[in-house]
């Protein structure tokens, strides 16, 4: 018997972001994309409840504040203020311009086409997770350690679910506003998968040693507690993971 001949299959049109993919990309296979979005969130959070209910966060405070003599001395230590926090800061915002500015090389530069619509991505999702890290901040009214009676400070220790007294100044400090410099760029880990997959392992070395840099450095300062720094990292993973689930619509399909 001769076999008939098979038609072929016209190719499938790309939605979204996957029309800037490199030619012969197709989608990739791995994690659910459920997982993906929902087990890191999750085990980040799960970890922060259990550090702040069980005393945890308070421990390392102790150990920290006891360590440093009873005193936050490394509020304004040079590695800790002017390097980690004011440098690192800085340096997350001149990486951020310098995105830009490579986004708008791809107006004049047709070699870099295919990069446009990624690279905004990337611009507008390190800026989401930010903003959403900082107005968080500015709804959970909790305190820093050194603002603590605790630690030296002149306030008591107030839940999270608990009511605040009258006249006592609003707390600004959960979550942990400096580590999101860091954790802002889990976005990058998704841009590199698509873009550049060798350089996804480094993209994500580098943006989880900077997310750790930061928060270490403000814990040693006294600016916060660890499950602060759990909950910027499960923020920022949730808003990379869910874009990416929304602007790469047929790759994410392909995991799920």
């Amino acid at each position: 018997m001769t076999s008939l001949p098979l038609p072929e299959l016209a190719p499938v049109a790309r939605s979204g972001l996957e029309a800037c993919l490199p030619p012969g990309r197709t989608p990739a296979t791995g994690t659910p994309v459920p997982a993906l979005i929902l087990v890191p969130t999750v085990l980040l959070l799960s970890a922060a409840a259990a550090s702040a209910g069980s005393g945890f966060d308070a421990w390392i405070a102790d150990q920290l504040y006891a360590w440093q003599g009873g005193t936050w001395a490394l509020r304004d230590a040079f590695l800790t203020s002017r390097v980690a926090h004011e440098a690192g800061r800085d340096l997350s915002t001149l990486a951020w311009l310098g995105v830009f500015v490579a986004w708008l090389a791809t107006w004049w530069r047709a070699g870099m086409r295919h990069l446009r619509a990624p690279l905004m991505w990337l611009l507008l999702t390190t800026l989401v997770a930010s903003l959403l890290v900082a107005w968080t901040k500015s709804l959970t009214n909790m305190d820093c350690p050194w603002d603590l009676l605790r630690y030296g400070g002149d306030r008591p220790f107030i839940g999270l679910f608990t009511a605040r007294p009258e006249g006592l100044p609003r707390g600004v400090c959960f979550p942990a506003g400096h580590a999101s410099s860091g954790y802002a760029w889990l976005s990058l880990v998704f841009f590199l998968g698509e873009m550049r997959p060798r350089w996804q392992a480094a993209g994500l070395a580098l943006v989880l040693a900077a997310g750790l840099v930061f928060g270490i450095a403000q814990q040693l300062r006294g600016a916060h507690f660890l499950s602060h720094d759990l909950v910027t990292a499960a923020l920022c993973w949730c808003v990379a993971a869910l874009s990416w689930r929304f602007a790469w619509p047929r790759r994410a399909e392909v995991r799920s």
